[in-house]
């Protein structure tokens, strides 16, 4: 079961790609201020409560994308041992539930956005896993790592070739029995980016479908 608090602010009821004061989620060093708030849901059996701020994705909720990532795919077990990837990690919320079903993995939470890799780290230590998750920028990831899960809900508004190579780059991290699990809204092009990757030789399935968004599970 998840569940999400949601905003009570109506300027934010779709501020999930940009702060109401104009920096994109995916700015490397915000400028909006931070402004901490709380954000609570549940998932995989426990409630969270997560600090979160101003300039990075999804500031003043559990994004509804991200929801059903979490409520829809296969979490891992807790035997799963990883190394398990967050791609686009924000404030943290995949992060810190990954770290809690799984805790013998390693969880690498990547972002651009120094503010949410600050955010993930102080969750995580909030939620007991500070010495399991690893934080960093993309270029700082090791090139030889191999991840056993990919878990994102993808920054679409980047555009559709700077997502595409996003993917390319960081699909290819996958060990050879790894899955990587997607969310993407259909209306912002969920099934045209399933066939994307069909193109590209991943194999694809539409494991879910709620609320208007996909949950792809891609393999080798």
């Amino acid at each position: 079961m998840l569940s999400e608090t949601p905003s009570t602010d109506p300027r934010r009821a779709g501020a999930t790609m940009r702060d109401v004061t104009g920096d994109h989620y995916f700015t490397a060093e915000p400028t909006t201020a931070a402004q901490p708030r709380e954000v609570e849901f549940s998932a995989a059996g426990r409630d969270f409560n997560l600090t979160s701020a101003g300039g990075v994705f999804s500031a003043d909720r559990l994004d509804p994308g991200t929801a059903v990532l979490l409520r829809k795919a296969e979490l891992p077990s807790p035997g799963e041992t990883g190394p398990l990837l967050d791609l686009g990690c924000g404030f943290g919320p995949i992060t810190c539930v990954l770290a809690t079903c799984a805790p013998g993995a390693t969880v690498w939470a990547v972002d651009v956005n120094e503010r949410a890799r600050a955010l993930t780290a102080a969750n995580a230590a909030r939620v007991g896993a500070a010495d399991r998750v690893r934080v960093a920028a993309p270029d700082d990831v090791p090139a030889d790592l191999a991840f056993a899960e990919l878990w994102s809900n993808p920054p679409i508004r980047i555009g559709k070739a700077e997502l595409h190579e996003l993917l390319r780059r960081w699909l290819p991290r996958l060990a050879p029995e790894g899955v990587a699990w997607l969310v993407v809204a259909r209306h912002l092009g969920g099934d045209s980016l399933h066939r994307w990757l069909v193109e590209q030789g991943w194999q694809v399935e539409r494991h879910a479908s709620q609320k208007g968004y996909r949950v792809l599970r891609v393999t080798r």
